[in-house]
């Protein structure tokens, strides 16, 4: 996959179908859009998402509505995953703010060559929001589109949406969460240097990663998870994984996922690596000593044992 961000001067000389949107989660809502761009790939055209590079002090005006189910890599990643030829990720500058949705329009089209366009029907876009797929639909003829409207996909009499995955994430309703995601929800990133107690400490090697402030976490606690180590064969491990900031250990330690992996002790800092949250264990709390802390991963390591081997739990 072609990824072109950080310009607004973006050009692809191939026929194209286009699908613009925010794209956050690439949940099972998208999956329609998803199939359709999928669709005409077969028929000659390259696949193309194009979606806006939000500054991230924009993103955290509002601490729960501007988190992010997925970061600008983790979009990456997995729309990598489904074969998208070129992701356009434009920065949202104030001119493109400003942008009359005629104008966004006629750009758009010249710069990636539109052959195709899929849209949701609450796609809003241009000045003040604007533009919808209704003006896509008077367009079309003019710039010589063929116009895909997709609508949008329930469950349980509810459309599927970003909102409403961060509603139950939020909430702690994990497997609701990924029930509407259509996989486990995860976050992904370079294994980092902790305080090193897990290993050297409590006998119990950990993988850090610090995601960033935009990113949604689920609620501070310990989960049955599952760990891809990127770049490595036959590299998927059951775990556990403990989300927030390690109260019982001294000092302000920064909110952060600390995972041990089942039957693993190699060492991986500096590597990527992907955690899948499949179950809620606890809450977090803050233990009378390292000892007792010990004694709870403990049981903790041993019921994420038993997720695994009872089948309720899954490596596949």
């Amino acid at each position: 996959m072609e990824y072109i961000q950080n310009t607004t001067d973006f050009h692809i000389s191939e026929d194209t179908v286009v699908s613009l949107g925010k794209f956050d989660g690439i949940h099972k809502g998208h999956g329609r859009l998803l199939n359709y761009l999928e669709d005409k790939r077969k028929e000659g055209l390259k696949t193309v998402i194009f979606t806006f590079d939000i500054p991230p002090g924009w993103r955290l005006k509002s601490l729960q509505e501007g988190k992010l189910l997925t970061t600008n890599e983790e979009k990456r990643l997995l729309l990598e995953e489904h074969g998208i030829d070129y992701l356009v990720e434009c920065p949202f500058t104030v001119d493109l703010m400003r942008m009359e949705p005629e104008d966004f329009v006629e750009q758009a089209v010249r710069r990636l060559h539109i052959k195709s366009l899929a849209v949701g029907t609450d796609f809003r876009f241009g000045h003040n929001r604007k533009g919808d797929y209704r003006l896509l639909q008077r367009l079309a003829g003019q710039y010589g589109y063929e116009l895909k409207v997709v609508d949008k996909r329930q469950e349980d009499g509810r459309d599927i949406s970003s909102t409403w995955i961060r509603e139950e994430l939020s909430a702690g309703r994990l497997k609701m969460a990924n029930r509407l995601l259509g996989y486990p929800y995860f976050v992904q990133g370079i294994v980092v240097h902790g305080n090193e107690i897990g290993g050297a400490r409590l006998s119990v090697p950990t993988a850090n990663l610090l995601p960033p402030e935009e990113k949604l976490l689920p609620p501070f606690g310990v989960y049955v998870t599952r760990t891809t180590v990127c770049g490595m064969e036959n590299s998927v491990y059951g775990g556990i994984s403990n989300v927030g900031c390690k109260p019982t250990i001294a000092g302000e330690n920064p909110v952060g996922v600390e995972t041990h992996l089942l039957g693993f002790g190699e060492q991986i800092y500096g590597r990527q690596i992907r955690v899948e949250f499949l179950e809620k264990v606890r809450d977090e709390r803050r233990f009378a000593s390292l000892q007792e802390l010990k004694e709870q991963m403990g049981r903790d390591i041993a019921y994420a044992k038993e997720a695994f081997r009872s089948g309720f739990c899954s490596l596949v």
